[in-house]
């Protein structure tokens, strides 16, 4: 995959994080907090350079984790 779709794929996730914090006033603090450590981790990666296709699996790996705790909840 070419860097510049790795980087709109990058940049669509954090604008879908960042809609989702803005539109729902009533998130738990703890909601908030996975939310924006999964930004942050995607803001890094979207500013490294050098990385390779490896690296930027591992770190949308460990963004789609905390995600999954927020959307899937017990």
């Amino acid at each position: 995959m070419s860097r510049v779709k790795q980087n709109q794929i990058i940049d669509d996730a954090i604008q879908s994080i960042v809609t989702i914090t803005k539109s729902q006033g009533s998130l738990s603090e703890q909601d908030l907090t996975v939310l924006n450590e999964a930004s942050v981790k995607l803001q890094l990666l979207r500013s490294k350079k050098g990385r390779t296709n490896k690296q930027i699996r591992d770190e949308i790996a460990k963004s789609v984790e905390l995600l999954l705790t927020f959307f899937i909840k017990d």
